[in-house]
This record gives C-alpha cells, sequence and structure tokens, in this order.
C-alpha cells in the first residue's frame, strides 16, 4: 500500500483534543450533559455528607447513649439514621439516573461519529484511499470507536465523580481537623507522584499499543486480500515473520501499559492503607494526651466520632485516587482514538468548483431543448452564466477532447506528456501501450478522479472543471478489470448502475452482457444473495455482472478497462457482440491488451511513457510498421 497513514508517536495526543470531543457531545446531547453534571455531583456530595453523620451518630448519639441510656438519645438516633438514609437514597436516585443517561450520551456518540465518519469517507477523493492502508482506516471504525466508548461512558463520569468527591472530603477534612487534614495532603502529594510516574508510562504505552494495533490490522487486511498471491509464490513463511514483528510490537506496547497499569493500583491501596494506619495514630495520640484539635467548625476537642469520620473519609480519599488513576491510561487511549477520529473528519473533501448540471430535457424538431422534471432519457447540461445572467443547455452527446494534458500524482513525477486527442460521439477509441504507458490514466482524468494541473478536458464542448462531479460521473459508465461486487443480490449488483431501473431492465442489460444464462442457473437465479466479492463466481461471471451494471446505467460514454481480460477465448467472441450491441452509438474508450479486441476501433493510439507516440486505425497502424505492427505481430506470435 502506498504511504499508511503514520502512527502517531508513542505518548502523543493531538492538542484540545478533549475540549472539541465535548463540544461535539454538547452539540448532540448538551441538555443530558447538564442533566448527568448535575446527578454525579448529587452523588459525590451525598457520599461525604452522609460520612459527616458517622460523627455525629457516634457523637451525639451512640457514646451518650452508653452513659446516660438509649431512651435518652433515642429521637436524635433515629433523626442521624433517617438523615442519612435519605442521603443515601438521593445519591442512589442520582447514580441510576445519570448512568442511564451515560449509556444514551454514549452510544448516540458513537453512531453520529461513525456517521459523520462515513460521510465524509464518502467525499474523501481516491487519492485519499490510494496512500492510507484501508484496515488503518477500518481501525478508526472499530478500536479507536471502542477507545472513545470507554472515554466517554466510563472515564469521563468518573473523572467528574473523582474531582468532586475529592474537593468535597477534603473539604470536610479541613471542616474537622486541619492537622490531621496536612497528614492526608502530605500522604495525597507522594500518592499524585506516583499516578505521574507510573501512570504517565502507562498511557504512553496505552497510545503506542493504539497505533501498533492499527498496523497490525491493516497488515492482516492486505494479506486477506491477497492469500492467493501469498499461496502462489509460498509467501507464507516470510508472510508470518512480518506478522510476528508487528505483533512483537503491539504486544511489547500492550505488556507495558498494562504492567505500569496493574502494578499502579495495589501501590495506592497499600498507600491508602499506611495513610489510614497514620491517621488512627496520629488521632488516638491526640485524644490520649488530651490535645485540642484545630478545624474550621470550631471543635476544641478531637473526639471518637471525628476520628473515625476521618478515617472513613480518609480510605474513600485513596479510594477515589485509586480509581481515577486506573481511568488514566484508558483516558490517554480514548483521546488518542478520538484524535484519529477527528483526524478522519478532519481530512479535506475532493473539491469541485463545478456548477455546470444534467438534467432531463424534451428536443423540439427545431433542436430546442427544455428541461423537465421527469425523466426523459434525453439529457442535457444545464450551464448558468454569470456574467450575463443566462442559462443554456448543451445537449450530452458524447464529445471529448484532450488539449495539451499534462499530469502526475505527483508534482515531481510526470505521468502524461503533452497528451492531444478527440473522441467524437459513437466513436471507439482504443489505448494500447505497455503496463505503466498511462493508459488508464487518461480514464482516471475523464472521470476527475484527479484534476490536471495543465491543459483542458473539454466534455461536449464544456471544460469538465465547470461540471459537477456527481453529474460528470453520471454521464459515464466503466467497467473495470478488477470486479467489485457487493454484498447483495444478482439483481441489486446489476441494479447498482442506476438505481431507478427495473427489473426488466437489469434483466435486458444482462442479455446484452450475455450474463442473463448463467445468471438463471444460479440457485435463486437473480436473487441469488452475493457475498464476499462474488466469491462463488467465477472471475468471468463476475466481470459480465459488471458488465451489465454499466448496460444499465445507458450512459453515453463507456470506459472498458481491461474488461474482458478475465473472460476465457470463447466466451470473449460471444460476449464481444453484446459488447458492441452496448458500445453501438456510444462514445467508448478501451483499454486492452488483447489486440483481437480493438480491431474494430475507429483510432488506435499506442502510449509510451505517457506519450501518444502512434495514432490511427489498425489498418494504418500496421501500414506504419511501428510499436503497434511489433506489438501485433508479437501477439500473433505469443498465440
Amino acid at each position: 500500500m502506498n504511504g499508511r497513514r503514520k502512527a502517531p508517536p508513542a505518548g502523543s495526543i493531538k492538542k484540545g483534543t478533549f475540549s472539541r470531543l465535548l463540544n461535539y457531545i454538547g452539540k448532540y446531547y448538551k441538555p443530558q450533559l447538564i442533566i448527568v453534571s448535575i446527578c454525579i455531583v448529587l452523588c459525590s456530595i451525598s457520599n461525604v455528607i452522609a460520612t459527616m453523620f458517622l460523627q455525629r451518630l457516634i457523637d451525639d448519639c451512640i457514646t451518650p447513649g452508653i452513659t446516660l441510656g438509649l431512651d435518652k438519645v433515642w429521637q436524635q438516633l433515629i433523626s442521624t439514621i433517617t438523615t442519612m438514609a435519605c442521603i443515601y437514597i438521593i445519591g442512589l436516585i442520582g447514580s441510576f439516573i445519570w448512568t442511564r443517561l451515560m449509556a444514551t450520551v454514549t452510544q448516540g456518540t458513537l453512531m453520529h461519529f461513525r456517521n459523520d465518519m462515513f460521510a465524509r469517507m464518502e467525499t474523501l477523493p481516491i487519492k485519499y484511499f490510494d496512500t492510507h492502508a484501508h484496515g488503518d482506516i477500518m481501525s478508526t471504525y472499530t478500536n479507536d470507536t471502542d477507545a472513545t466508548r470507554q472515554l466517554i461512558g466510563q472515564s469521563l463520569p468518573i473523572l467528574l465523580q473523582s474531582s468532586i468527591s475529592l474537593i468535597s472530603i477534603l473539604t470536610m477534612m479541613l471542616y474537622y481537623s486541619v492537622w490531621l487534614t496536612l497528614v492526608v495532603i502530605a500522604v495525597a502529594v507522594f500518592m499524585l507522584f506516583i499516578v505521574k510516574k507510573i501512570g504517565g508510562n502507562s498511557s504512553r504505552f496505552m497510545v503506542a499499543q493504539q497505533a501498533a494495533l492499527a498496523k497490525e490490522e491493516g497488515f492482516i487486511e492486505e494479506m486477506i486480500g491477497g492469500l492467493k498471491v501469498i499461496k502462489v509464490f509460498n509467501h507464507e513463511q516470510q508472510g508470518k515473520k512480518d506478522f510476528t514483528k508487528l505483533n512483537d510490537e503491539l504486544f511489547s506496547a500492550g505488556e507495558k501499559a498494562n504492567y505500569f497499569g496493574n502494578v499502579l493500583m495495589p501501590i495506592l491501596g497499600n498507600l491508602g492503607n499506611l495513610l489510614y494506619v497514620i491517621i488512627a495514630i496520629v488521632g488516638g495520640l491526640i485524644i490520649l494526651l488530651g490535645g485540642t484539635n484545630v478545624g474550621f467548625s470550631g471543635i476544641g476537642t478531637l473526639t471518637v466520632g471525628i476520628i473515625v469520620s476521618f478515617l472513613t473519609m480518609s480510605r474513600q480519599f485513596s479510594q477515589t485516587v485509586s480509581q481515577s488513576s486506573m481511568h488514566i491510561s484508558m483516558i490517554a487511549m480514548g483521546l488518542a482514538g478520538a484524535g484519529r477520529i477527528f483526524d478522519l473528519l478532519d481530512e479535506e473533501p475532493e473539491q469541485d468548483d463545478g456548477y455546470v448540471t444534467l438534467v432531463n430535457v424534451t428536443k423540439a424538431p427545431d433542436g430546442t431543448l427544455t428541461e423537465v422534471s421527469q425523466r426523459t432519457d434525453i439529457w442535457a447540461w444545464k450551464h448558468y452564466h454569470k456574467n450575463d445572467d443566462t442559462t443554456t443547455y448543451t445537449e450530452l452527446r458524447g464529445d471529448i477532447v484532450f488539449e495539451d494534458v499534462d499530469f502526475g500524482y505527483e508534482p515531481d513525477k510526470p505521468v502524461l506528456h503533452d497528451i492531444s486527442l478527440y473522441a467524437h460521439p459513437g466513436q471507439k477509441i482504443a489505448f494500447v501501450g505497455a503496463t505503466g504507458a498511462g493508459k488508464t490514466t487518461i480514464t482516471n482524468l475523464i472521470n476527475r478522479f484527479y484534476d490536471i494541473p495543465d491543459g483542458k478536458i473539454r466534455y461536449d464542448g464544456i471544460n469538465i472543471t465547470k461540471i459537477k462531479k456527481p453529474e460528470l460521473r453520471r454521464s459515464l459508465a466503466i467497467v473495470l478489470q478488477d470486479v467489485n461486487l457487493f454484498t447483495g443480490t444478482v439483481m441489486e449488483n446489476i441494479r447498482y448502475g442506476r438505481l431507478d431501473a427495473t427489473d426488466e431492465e437489469c434483466i435486458s442489460a444482462a442479455k446484452l452482457a450475455n450474463a442473463d444464462d448463467f445468471i438463471t442457473r444460479l440457485p435463486e437465479g437473480y436473487n441469488t444473495v452475493l457475498t464476499n466479492n462474488g466469491a462463488s463466481l467465477s472471475q468471468g461471471q463476475r466481470q459480465l455482472i459488471s458488465i451489465a451494471r454499466a448496460a444499465v446505467a445507458d450512459p453515453p460514454v463507456l470506459i472498458l478497462d481491461e474488461a474482458t481480460s478475465s473472460i476465457d477465448t470463447h466466451t470473449e467472441a460471444i460476449v464481444q457482440r453484446g459488447m458492441d450491441a452496448l458500445m453501438e452509438g456510444r462514445t467508448v474508450f478501451v483499454i486492452a491488451h488483447r489486440l483481437s479486441t480493438i480491431q474494430n476501433s475507429d483510432v488506435i493510439m499506442v502510449l509510451d511513457h505517457g506519450r501518444i507516440i502512434e495514432r490511427g486505425s489498425h489498418e494504418q497502424l500496421l501500414e506504419q510498421k511501428g510499436t503497434y505492427f511489433q506489438l501485433y505481430s508479437g501477439a500473433f506470435e505469443l498465440e
């Protein structure tokens, strides 16, 4: 594959990805995000406030109850327990609401991502797919969207919940005891250092793992596509070797990412236990020594209830830090995936500055063309002229002219040099020449798969840069050497050439291409479902369906790029009669290595290194005894 998408460097996340992701989600689910945020705030605060009531339960109910009797504190006990229960219920309801809403937000965002990616992909130029590994593009739809799903559905809510919980816990700690809070902060600083050191390494290798996975999938896609070639040339061992190298890279990145991720939790858990012990010791010493407590609450003496509450909050604090740290790698991987998604969405779409459109018209006896809304099978180019505010109609005939065309897929590597040719309506133009001479490139330019830097191409006298690309391509049909059949019935694949074609028109097209005979012998005839690019059919049968697809399109211009190369000589003779009927009255460009298929062409052009070196009819070129004569003689010798 020419020029794969470069994997991002390990640990790199495109700047601004996080804010852009939030804006993207908010574009579709802003009300839901507001509700989710409120519910998460309620859940986080309710857990902390419930801990505060634990102190009251001990100091105001249990301790007095032991000395004074339960009946003296019964009302206070019931009130405290009821309040705690209400707070927990509020947190439970909030948790239920935000988890349900986030399921909708997460899956809905992924749906919009996939829709937008596919819509953008459909607008990208052919060059993009020529320079990017197809498996790598597929990885964006699968691995990157899955990483983004985890980020949106799990990591972002946890991140928000953890932030609010930590702020709330620290506030409550300061409320009870500044000295004990300083102990917590000292241990927390050390925990954050550990998170930054170990979690940072985990994030870096998670991003590298994502890039390595895309690279490996691109390789697998190529290997599956070229499996027959691999087996024919006994390339299995080399393929295994290449795959093992990529797999080792993925293993290395994944192993390191998971090593750092797995070791982080036990370290933070033990630090949390250490913090628990330290607070218990310090708090106990203060009580035993009769020391006073300093807190924003104004409480002068450190009580058992405060110590118990503090221990609970310290446990919550360490668990919150541990929980959020476990999501650091997921956040990094999700942001890397979202960045790759946005990279695809940011790709420049195919440029189209055309304004000439294709419309149905009726034709009066005097030749006047009138635009109509219904299909008439008479087409015209609708050309609006800004300078005098007029609209003209030019009948679609299939007159194509190249004027001094130069072109290269890369600016410094020209493929075509000074190509000039004309094809009048109904003419059959054939291109012959060695591989790489520029034959297919010429047909790519007619379709405007690529635009030319120099020269002009005119279609019915109109510069094709002025014609809107969809309208231009609607007036053309192309039969490629490599056939693409889509999952669906034979009828649907033929109808791909013109979606509004009736069943009868599709069957007529198949008969014209001589495909009806083998189609009717299929298990379900025209309703036979094809899968895996029509793998159940022979190469020749697949090509015949491709020809029928072009026939049902019924265009004025037809491009045949080695259209009969996969058909045996006997079948070719039969198909050629159908092809002749299909080509009748149309401008046809034929690329062929079998010179026998182009002898009846009006003009044969011989290309060599991007230049037309000979042109003329079959008889004229034989009389010249040049390159074509040598090719023709060689073909006979080969036969």
